[in-house]
């Protein structure tokens, strides 16, 4: 990367506009929902509105990674916003639920170029001892977007129509473009290479296989059948994978990577507080709406400041990385966040809501100390030529790791639910489902609200618990690296 030529501070102000856009897209439909819903008439098929963006992100994030390190950065990011923009303009369009799918598919096929490759372009024009704090500040965007997504989808909704929500990507944009294909200049060679298909084809088929069947298991009547036709098919093709990447001459992964003891921990890691972080941004609203009685939009504030902190961690993690090895640092990150989930796993039902503000902003610390120490980590122990495949990985994994802890997190409620509705006559699923919602929760009887807010309670507090002990083997798993005392020196371009 010549860093002459590069302008950095527009680049990383495109950077983090980009994966802003990618963020917020997530979280901003489901505000909407309700009126699309309405419009387009299609309740049935309404969380595929959100699957399939998530699907085909997650399925094509190893591919941009691997272009990103053979045909560049600049072309690869480019081309993810291009098909992200595209798919944001056709899915404005849609006058149908089974349209709007199609074009969610395209849109998350966009997004899974922006996150992996804006973080590898980051690490390209930065030296180690900023490049931290810069990735926080970018990874903050996710924690941004999801307290202003249900604020600005309201306003567009009410004031435009649910069709701007994609709509307002379009300037933004190709403005976005214009300022990388200007701004940013790249010195990497392009390699000739040849595109690992048989290997894109067995991992997607593996990915998808496993994300659905998870996404069956959270779903709460479990058709055993379907599950382990999935969990069949997901480790047949992952096995598949694995051989064609061994036997082939440019592989998508390059299985050498995994020989690195570090690389597997970090991502290990950061899979395992990516689910943590789910249950922690799911739960924390639910116990402030269903126990407490506050609205949505109030909710979401309980988990505003750990978006704040995770900044200040990213500061502090950058710091540490200069004087400290990977496994003392994220020792000292996970420590914050078990004291956070601890807390909420013993956590009274009446806790004041100002609690929350606490307890998100030292677990937002550890959140912002973990991720980007695991970021900076992983791309620091490949070779210059493998950072794209290496963030897009580390990616990969902290996606898996939500998507596989929020369907276990969902049996988990469904299940505690079920028990408390057994045991207590008179309470039903339904009058649950209303709880959850203060709008609706004024429907129900008075009398039953102390029992409904028993059965809500515990099942939260059994959720914290896993959530908790999700970090207890982070620790375990982190143990296993103490061995590496080595700082972090990063590759600078």
């Amino acid at each position: 990367m010549n860093k002459k030529q590069t302008n950095v501070g527009v680049v990383t102000g495109a950077v983090f506009v980009a994966t802003f856009m990618s963020a917020i897209e997530g979280t901003i439909v489901s505000t909407a929902m309700p009126t699309i819903v309405g419009d387009l008439h299609g309740v049935a098929l309404m969380n595929w509105v959100f699957s399939i963006f998530l699907l085909t992100s997650t399925l094509a994030t190893p591919i941009y990674g691997k272009l990103a390190d053979t045909v560049g950065r600049k072309l690869v990011f480019l081309v993810g916003l291009f098909v992200f923009v595209l798919g944001s303009m056709l899915s404005g369009m849609s006058h149908s639920m089974e349209t709007l799918i199609a074009w969610r598919a395209l849109q998350g096929i966009g997004a899974g170029a922006i996150m992996p490759v804006s973080f590898t372009i980051l690490a390209d024009i930065y030296p180690v001892e900023q490049r931290a704090r810069v990735m926080g500040l970018n990874g903050s965007a996710w924690g941004i977007a999801a307290v202003v997504a249900p604020l600005l989808g309201g306003f567009i909704v009410d004031q435009l129509s649910w069709h701007w929500i994609f709509f307002i990507n379009i300037p933004i944009g190709i403005i976005t473009m214009a300022l990388i294909w200007f701004f940013l200049n790249e010195s990497t060679e392009r390699k000739a290479f040849s595109m690992d298909w048989f290997g894109c084809l067995w991992l997607s088929i593996g990915l998808l296989a496993m994300m659905l069947t998870f996404q069956l298991l959270g779903e709460g009547e479990i058709n055993v059948l379907w599950v382990v036709a999935g969990f069949v098919v997901a480790i047949l093709a992952f096995w598949l994978f694995i051989r064609q990447e061994q036997r082939t001459s440019d592989p998508l992964i390059p299985m050498s990577l995994f020989a690195n003891r570090t690389f597997v921990i970090q991502n290990l890691i950061a899979a395992l507080l990516s689910g943590f972080i789910m249950g922690f941004e799911v739960y924390l609203p639910t116990w402030t709406q269903g126990l407490l009685g506050l609205l949505a939009s109030q909710a979401g504030f309980a988990i505003t400041p750990s978006s704040l902190m995770w900044i200040v961690g990213s500061f502090i993690a950058g710091k540490l990385l200069l004087n400290r090895s990977p496994y003392s640092i994220v020792n000292i990150a996970l420590a914050l966040v078990l004291i956070g989930a601890v807390t909420m796993a013993v956590l009274p039902a009446s806790t004041p809501f100002w609690c929350f503000f606490v307890i998100a902003a030292i677990c937002g610390t550890g959140f912002g100390i973990t991720i980007t120490t695991t970021t900076v980590t992983v791309q620091s122990k490949v070779a210059v030529d493998e950072v794209g495949v290496a963030t897009s990985f580390n990616t990969l994994s902290r996606t898996l790791g939500q998507t596989i802890m929020v369907s276990i997190f969902g049996i988990i409620m469904n299940m505690e639910m079920a028990r408390g509705v057994a045991n207590h006559p008179g309470t039903t699923m339904a009058m649950m489902n209303k709880l959850i919602n203060p709008q609706t929760a004024k429907e129900l009887p008075a009398h039953l609200l102390p029992t409904l807010h028993g059965i809500l309670y515990q099942g939260l507090h059994v959720i914290f618990i896993a959530a908790a002990l999700l970090i207890v083997v982070s620790f375990l798993v982190n143990f296993f690296d103490r061995k590496d005392t080595e700082q972090v020196t990063g590759h600078q371009g």
